[in-house]
């Protein structure tokens, strides 16, 4: 049906004192008008209608304590950011109850790549607000027992032996690998060890993943992104990593027994068993951009940028710790005590031999975007193919 460009549409209402009124605007006032703004497909309305509900005492609280349950994460976290100060028992209960959670679609696939399932689910997280608008998803990754390498049925590189079985403990990891964005917004802050430069991408966009860093960019990063906010952030293990991104599943890649290029961002022109080629992009895509995660409720965990790991490189798994933290005795002496919190403090580090770095990338064939591959490089190596994403402590039980 069309419109009648004289007669006010529905979310034509005007934010007082912020803008003159256009003359064919239904202009909305109290608790109706910031309900009818509440409503709005658009995710800015929604939030400027929240601080506008403060206005309006118990009423508009009510209004702010609904939206925590909103579809967007940002109307979540506006909604969070105006009641988390306030003193009010109702409020206070409110948010000790309340966890942030997230719907996303989970799929799997058969030998050839050929979606045979597809399920919603849901996972909490935490938004850290990095300034300027700029949020950090961390989604809470439940402890748990797994099997870590490839197994004996996998076409795999020998690197990837023996499987072994790993316990870890809770932890949170980033939704996606670190942005463009994220990156500006945590270069900025003040020095901890190393300069960072702002803008090395060589694929430009805000909410494409950051590239062209170093391991030692990356644990720059987590050092400042730590001095911020009070908590400790750091680069995964390479146990923690595998283990996110399995997520459950034995399979070589958390889909299930292939991957396609509607899945992920990989090399296209190769194929991996029985599956089919599909498309080359020859660049990095947008977080996120194909729309699946796996079962903990992470993106892009194949292909796209390698991610780089604490870890320094073994070549095999003999010997490697079974509790999920660094395994860094052979070259560093233990430097860590096995504590990955201290990984932060990378000024002790004075080494060549290689980091690790997981996931595959858009350059990479399937076979190099595994659950279990393993690749290293030097430390201060920069690629545009490289990235990371980051962990911190779990506060959730």
């Amino acid at each position: 049906m069309s419109e009648n460009p004289n007669e006010p549409r529905e979310y034509d209402a005007v934010l007082g004192g912020q803008n003159s009124i256009p003359v064919n605007a239904a202009v909305l006032g109290g608790i109706p008008g910031v309900k009818s703004r509440l409503a709005s497909p658009i995710v800015e309305v929604r939030i400027a209608a929240l601080s506008e509900a403060l206005k309006y005492g118990e009423a508009g609280l009510d209004l702010i304590i609904q939206a925590l349950q909103d579809e967007s994460m940002q109307v979540k976290f506006a909604a969070y950011s105006l009641l988390k100060d306030r003193d009010e028992f109702k409020i206070k209960q409110q948010l000790r109850d309340y966890r942030h959670t997230f719907e996303f679609d989970v799929i799997t696939v058969d030998s050839h790549g050929r979606e045979n399932s597809r399920t919603k689910s849901f996972a909490r997280f935490f938004p850290e607000d990095l300034g300027n608008g700029t949020i950090l998803e961390m989604v809470y990754i439940s402890g748990g027992t797994f099997m870590m390498g490839a197994p004996q049925r996998e076409s795999k590189n020998n690197n990837e032996e023996p499987p072994h079985q790993v316990s870890v403990k809770p932890f949170f990891m980033g939704k996606y690998p670190i942005t463009q964005a994220q990156w500006q917004a945590v270069a900025n802050l003040p020095k901890i060890h190393y300069d960072l430069e702002s803008n090395l991408s060589y694929f430009k966009g805000e909410n494409r993943p950051v590239e062209c860093v170093s391991w030692y960019d990356a644990v720059e990063f987590c050092a400042r992104l730590s001095q911020k906010t009070g908590k400790t952030y750091r680069l995964p293990s390479e146990t923690e990593w595998e283990y996110a991104c399995r997520a459950g599943t034995t399979t070589p890649f958390h889909f299930g027994e292939n991957i396609t290029t509607d899945l992920a961002n990989y090399e296209g022109n190769y194929i991996y068993g029985a599956g089919l080629k599909g498309i080359y992009r020859k660049e990095t895509t947008p977080v996120g951009s194909f729309g699946v995660a796996n079962a903990f409720g992470l993106y892009d965990m194949h292909g796209n940028v390698r991610e780089w790991c604490a870890d320094p490189f073994h070549d095999g798994y003999q010997g490697a710790p079974g509790d999920g933290t660094v395994w860094d005795k052979k070259w560093y002496k233990n430097y860590y005590n096995n504590s990955i919190d201290l990984l932060v403090n990378s000024a002790i580090i004075n080494s060549d031999h290689g980091r690790l770095l997981r996931g595959g990338s858009w350059a990479d064939g399937p076979r190099y975007c595994r659950s279990a591959v393993r690749s290293d490089y030097v430390p201060d190596s920069r690629s545009s193919g490289f990235g990371f994403r980051v962990v911190c402590a779990a506060a959730w039980t």
